[in-house]
């Protein structure tokens, strides 16, 4: 059954479908091969319900809605302009302030393809200007564009938590450590890419300039003070944090900023339902299909072959990490996790792993597989926004890869990276 399911989505994906129909598509034959007979769907459909009824799923359109008011009114541009007149002036500033509104950009959409669009586009014509090379300019949005992975608020980190029956507030304390580790990575290359290149520096701001880039921002900042604060402080749930994001953002941008106009509505809602759309229809598909393959025994027979079972917890992470890491390259990293985490959980119990760490781990593998070659769906994601080719989009990846692999390998060895925030918060 397993190669069925198996052949079914590799064909289907082959011939172009959209990766939710091969999902659906295996499960019902799986579904079909272990109990027979059409009579008995309802139970299927029964089990595609039951994966989008968690309610901390409601967070996840709160976040997508709250995103994409942001990207089209002021705040990504003043968080951007704040950067830049603090260390836009030294070698390699430009490239650390790209890094770094790609960070804070995340710290208030929690979305990858968001800070995308919201931070690149208006950074890397000024990138070229400046005298950087395309393929490290769109390598650098890719890659620092996944930091919104990790830092809260994670839409990867929602799933997980709903799947694996985590916490989400831990979650979510717990990936701001690894999230700073990354940037100061690419910050370091940055600036000695710079050096080496012999990158000009820019005009140097006056403190006037920065205060009133700070003055601002002030608004914009808000965003992290009210998800992060507001978790840490017990004022709000997670989900409670992303409606309060979203009367923030639309205060922000309707009201303060005045950027954005009634008529702006529709089309902000219609993109934010057909986003909020394909990740439910994945959720769905991905718990009818985790519930299948659970049902046929199919993962205990892979992890028995691969002899994870025998494997302490550092062999467990590793492996966890190999297979998130190489999923990842090739199908959406939502649908990785809903099939992925399901067939880990058990292991990770019996072997006594802290769950906040694995899907810590489990996240910014994620990342990683999301900016990798083959199909990782942010570079996808960069050929749409910037209309570039794909091996100009890839081409300077590698370094960016090595430092997140790198990031990852440390996690593993010293899990206080991501764990020291959330004993100190929830200990």
């Amino acid at each position: 059954m397993a190669t069925v399911m198996m052949t079914t989505m590799v064909v289907l994906l082959l011939l172009g479908f959209p990766m939710m129909i091969p999902l659906i598509i295996a499960a019902f034959i799986g579904f079909y091969e272990s109990f027979g007979g059409i009579d008995k769907m309802q139970f299927m459909v029964q089990q595609f319900m039951a994966g989008i009824r968690p309610a901390s799923l409601i967070a996840v359109p709160m976040f997508i809605l709250a995103a994409d008011i942001m990207t089209r009114g002021q705040s990504a541009n003043r968080l951007i302009d704040m950067v830049m007149k603090f260390i836009g002036h030294v070698r390699g500033g430009l490239a650390v302030s790209t890094a770094t509104a790609c960070t804070l950009f995340g710290a208030v959409s929690g979305s990858t393809q968001a800070t995308v669009v919201a931070v690149g586009s208006p950074l890397r014509p000024r990138m070229l200007k400046a005298g950087y090379k395309d393929s490290f300019v769109l390598a650098l949005i890719v890659n620092s564009s996944d930091i919104a992975f990790l830092i809260p608020p994670s839409i990867g980190m929602i799933i997980y938590g709903v799947v694996a029956q985590t916490s989400i507030a831990e979650l979510f304390i717990a990936g701001i450590g690894p999230g700073i580790m990354i940037l100061v990575f690419f910050a370091t290359y940055s600036v000695i890419y710079a050096k080496i290149m012999n990158v000009p520096t820019e005009p140097k701001a006056t403190w006037g300039e920065r205060m009133k880039s700070v003055r601002e921002a002030v608004w914009p900042l808000g965003f992290p003070v009210i998800i992060v604060g507001g978790i840490y402080g017990g004022i709000f749930s997670p989900t409670e944090a992303a409606a309060a994001c979203v009367l923030y953002a639309v205060i922000l941008e309707f009201i303060v900023f005045r950027e954005l106009k009634p008529a702006d509505i529709w089309a902000i809602a219609k993109s934010t339902g057909l986003i909020t759309a394909v990740v439910f229809i994945l959720v769905g598909a991905g718990a009818a299909f985790s519930w299948v393959i659970s049902f046929a025994q199919i993962p205990q027979a892979m992890l028995g072959a691969v002899g994870i079972t025998e494997m302490g917890p550092t062999g467990v992470l590793i492996v966890i990490s190999i297979a998130f890491f190489i999923g990842c390259m090739f199908v959406d990293p939502i649908v990785v996790i809903l099939v992925l985490v399901p067939i880990f959980t058990p292991v990770v119990e019996s072997v006594g792993l802290d769950k906040v760490l694995v899907g810590t781990i489990i996240t910014l593998q994620v990342a990683i597989g999301s900016a990798t070659p083959p199909f990782g769906c942010d570079i996808f994601t960069a050929i749409a926004v910037f209309k570039r080719p794909y091996l100009e989009v890839i081409r300077g990846t590698p370094p960016f890869v090595f430092m997140l692999l790198l990031s990852a390998a440390l996690l593993i060895m010293f899990p206080q990276i991501a764990l020291f925030l959330r004993d100190v918060a929830f200990k």
